[in-house]
């Protein structure tokens, strides 16, 4: 499949690369949340997590892991978001498997999301559904 992170790993697209081994691929994203915000992707093609190998997801967390480390000593920072998103809907943008590494600074003004309180009724529906689905 092609898309702009399988360009960026032919070269056809310069970028900012932080990090590569024989399997994992790190560069800094162009529209950064913090300066030093990197996007970690491995060099082959999945379009998101749900429907990563198992091999691939066990391959790319220690990369992960490493720029996260890198992102956090370089930049200052205090804490690092470390985020996938799966889907359109829930933000997805480029459909070949990729995570965010995004450095965080006390007082940043960058937002999270916000939770919604739910009632112990639904908690229990929800959790016994989820339950069924894992076996």
């Amino acid at each position: 499949m092609e898309t702009i992170f399988s360009k960026i790993l032919s070269g056809e697209i310069p970028c900012e690369k932080i990090y590569e081994d024989d399997f994992a691929f790190a560069f800094l994203d162009i529209n950064p949340v913090n300066p030093g915000h990197a996007l970690v992707i491995p060099k082959t093609w999945s379009a998101g997590f749900l429907d990563a190998s198992e091999d691939t997801i066990c391959r790319l967390i220690p990369a992960i892991q490493k720029v996260a480390k890198a992102v956090k000593e370089a930049t200052g920072a205090e804490g690092v978001n470390i985020i996938q998103n799966e889907g359109a809907v829930a933000g997805q943008k480029v459909f070949h498997l990729h995570f965010h590494v995004i450095p965080r600074h006390a007082g940043d003004g960058r937002e999270h999301w916000h939770g919604n309180p739910i009632s112990a009724e639904e908690a229990k529906a929800v959790g016994e559904k989820i339950r069924a689905k894992l076996g």
